[in-house]
């Protein structure tokens, strides 16, 4: 195998919200239909790579922001960044021993899909690092492999996705100035739990839009917005202390003026958009301190190459 070196290097992996998502039927492969509009944020993780070690080892190390949301010892093999070097390896050949450092700052089980930015921009960072040249088209095969929403992230921005993740539309910007206040519970939600519910409680009767009207309400004004999360009406159904945490956060952010609510993913995280910087920091400070993980953030223009810091 080829050796490769390069100089030690720093690489952001923002985190997303899904603006809209609606989720259809089974697929053959066992997937799920989904229409969605994904908008990467100005927060996320950090990872730092370093060449060094036994040839093919791989020593990942994680700082967490947020001690208490450190899930215990789990199997390395099992983390989407060890995954994603394992998936470049067996495609390049790469073989030098390396050192990653994640500072981990998106809470886990939040929908904000942070292990899979993380993914993501490991593989963009290898592939510019390592120099092996691999298409855009081939990367979006490997993050396929590690997950659905693991594409969407090599470029970010804003995308109108579909299918099971893997068809990506770009969209242009969202308007400058919205803010948005990410509110997520005590508490995090299995995607694999979301979707049994789902499936078992949906309702039926919600009127579908089209992926050209869904494209054209972005250009809205966010009061006008008429997107919604399929999760959450069956979340909301529950009678149990989740359901009522969900209210909370979504009556508070209305009370506080949000132009658009909603919750990302299969939740937990909840968000508000606010058209304003005062509005959204009093809304920071009075959903702050009462057990909710609360960050004030904004939108991101499309990545067009990773952001290395040496």
């Amino acid at each position: 195998m080829k050796k490769y070196s390069f100089e030690p290097c720093t690489i952001e992996a923002p985190c997303k919200i899904n603006l809209h998502l609606a989720i259809g039927g089974n697929r053959p492969d066992g997937f799920h239909e989904l229409k969605s509009i994904f908008a990467s944020l100005a927060f996320g993780d950090f990872l730092r790579f370093e060449c060094g070690g036994k040839e093919g080892d791989c020593k990942l190390s994680i700082k967490w922001e947020i001690p208490e949301e450190a899930p215990g010892e789990l199997p390395l093999e099992e983390n989407l960044v060890y995954r994603a070097v394992s998936l470049f390896r067996e495609e390049t050949g790469f073989s030098s021993g390396l050192r990653i450092s994640l500072v981990k700052r998106v809470p886990l089980g939040a929908g904000l899909g942070g292990g899979s930015s993380d993914a993501a921009s490991t593989l963009l960072a290898m592939n510019t690092l390592a120099k092996t040249g691999l298409s855009t088209e081939k990367l979006k095969e490997i993050a396929l492999q590690l997950g659905s929403d693991v594409p969407f992230f090599l470029d970010g921005g804003a995308a109108f996705v579909s299918g099971r993740g893997e068809h990506i539309k770009p969209l242009d910007p969202l308007p400058e100035g919205l803010k948005v206040i990410l509110v997520k519970p005590p508490f995090s939600s299995d995607t694999a739990s979301a979707f049994r519910l789902l499936d078992r409680f949906r309702q039926d009767g919600r009127k579908g839009l089209t992926s050209e009207e869904l494209i054209q309400a972005l250009g809205e004004n966010p009061a006008k917005w008429p997107f919604f999360n399929d999760f959450l009406p069956v979340f909301l159904m529950q009678e149990d202390e989740k359901a009522a945490s969900y209210r909370n956060i979504l009556e508070s952010l209305k009370s506080l003026n949000a132009s658009f609510i909603g919750m990302s993913g299969a939740g937990s995280c909840c968000f508000g958009i606010f058209n304003n910087e005062k509005t959204a920091k009093i809304t920071e400070k009075c959903l702050n301190g009462k057990g909710n993980f609360v960050r004030s953030t904004f939108f991101l223009a499309r990545k067009c190459k990773p952001v290395l810091k040496y």
